[in-house]
């Protein structure tokens, strides 16, 4: 059987523009920690698609943040029948360019992700075939078409597609691709979607409705991990892990084997079951990262579909109290930039962090990403600052006119925030406390 060979590229990195808070990142450690991890991660998207590839195709795994023309040479020196891209949409237009030079020395490009999902026809002027939705069915069909000389442009496994990919069906990402002394964690899925879908999120069903990976795969995922890495940090890369609260359980369960420290994204209803949050902390989970959004009750409204975020928010201080009285970290993630926020907005935002006692925080700006009900509505309104901004998609860049503020009043007012609120005191009194709570927990299971 004839031998092909397959580069996949993950555009790994992301850059903030603004260059006031790009000097803030410079000196404000908790600004940047937290890009810093979402850089360091692998992509399991391509690492995935590794494992759905036939035997016949040599598969090199590769990560762009900074590189230089001699790692592009070198790509091209290997002779890649097809290379694949997998890239965020703040680099896409960066993909874009990389292809286009590839494209010249006659090397198929392949695109595929959130945002090639979102926009294909842009994408399929760069790239010889794209892939919508999940990969795992499209990808071994396209490298069938490509040995028979007959590469289609586009594959799909969205719902009209008529196809839909069941996660008993999935394989083990290529982890041993990795050079594991490059990375402080790698990622691991367990579910993909979320049902919430908030009106904002690019993420919550753009390639897959919400769907739940069988336990004993997850745990033939671990056991491939552990053989590379005997004490990993393992990042779950979900929109909404605990959803299905008995599932869950089960799940937490089978983290307690392992003696691993993790951390993943969930939101405010773990606090609502004392069992899953005593399993929780059983399971050495290090923190979960909840999406309050703004603290602001009218902000929350019509956010998600049903309501659920709104009516959540009296319970927000309680919740998060509980959560951590359990020995696991909360970090509160916030946006900034809805149609009802005000001045005001950013004085509670601040009181907000303070007074919950949260031990970290993730304060990010409202970003239309391409194909969300958020792009649509400021696209009719004509308040997007241009056509093409998806460099500008990083979280910390302004991307569109807000309501009630120029965009230089509201970096303005952004800028200010983080200035306090992610400098190196505050970020030592919210860890403080933090301990105090696991000294308290430590002293009453003892006594």
């Amino acid at each position: 059987m004839k031998q092909y060979k397959a580069t996949l590229i993950s555009m790994s990195g992301v850059r903030v523009y603004n260059p006031k808070l790009l000097e803030l990142g410079l000196t404000l450690p908790g600004f940047v920690e937290r890009s810093q991890v979402i850089a360091s991660l692998p992509s399991l998207g391509l690492l995935t698609l590794a494992s759905h590839t036939p035997d016949n195709w040599k598969i090199a795994y590769k990560e762009l943040d900074h590189y230089t023309e001699q790692d592009i040479q070198h790509i091209i020196d290997e002779q890649p029948d097809i290379i694949a891209f997998s890239a965020l949409t703040a680099r896409i237009n960066e993909t874009y360019a990389l292809a286009t030079k590839f494209r010249q020395w006659g090397i198929r490009i392949i695109m595929g992700g959130l945002h090639v999902t979102a926009m294909p026809a842009e994408a399929m002027q760069f790239a010889d075939s794209v892939i919508q939705g999940e990969g795992e069915l499209a990808w071994p069909s396209l490298l069938r078409d490509f040995e028979k000389g007959k590469l289609q442009p586009h594959y799909s496994s969205l719902s009209h597609s008529g196809l839909n990919f069941n996660l008993h069906q999935a394989k083990i990402p290529r982890y041993d691709l990795l050079d594991i002394s490059k990375y402080n964690r790698l990622t691991l899925q367990t579910t993909r979607g979320c049902p919430l879908h908030c009106h904002f999120c690019a993420a919550s069903r753009t390639i897959s409705s919400y769907k739940k990976k069988p336990l004993e795969l997850i745990r033939k995922e671990l056991d491939k991990i552990f053989g590379l890495w005997n004490r990993p940090f393992i990042e779950l890369a979900d929109d909404n892990t605990f959803v299905d609260k008995i599932w869950s359980k089960q799940l937490l369960d089978l983290f307690s084997k392992y003696p691993m420290k993790w951390f993943t994204e969930t939101d405010i209803s773990v606090a609502h079951d004392d069992e899953l949050l005593e399993k929780l902390a059983r399971a050495n989970c290090s923190q979960i990262l909840i999406g309050f959004e703004t603290t602001t009750a009218n902000g929350l409204k019509n956010l998600d579909k049903a309501n659920w975020k709104y009516k959540q928010f009296d319970h927000y201080f309680k919740a998060i109290e509980k959560i951590q009285s359990y020995g696991i970290s909360v970090n509160g993630c916030f946006i900034l930039g809805f149609d009802t926020d005000t001045v005001e907005t950013f004085t509670t935002t601040e009181q907000f962090i303070k007074q919950s006692n949260l031990t970290e925080v993730q304060v990010t700006m409202l970003t239309p990403f391409p194909n969300t009900a958020l792009y649509y509505q400021l696209k009719s309104q004509n308040r997007l600052l241009q056509e093409n901004y998806w460099d500008k998609c990083t979280l910390f860049d302004a991307t569109f006119h807000p309501r009630n503020f120029t965009v230089q009043e509201f970096e303005g007012l952004f800028q200010n925030l983080m200035a306090r609120i992610y400098t190196e005191e505050n970020k030592k009194e919210r860890k403080s406390h933090f301990k105090a709570v696991l000294k308290e927990k430590s002293n009453t299971i003892n006594t």
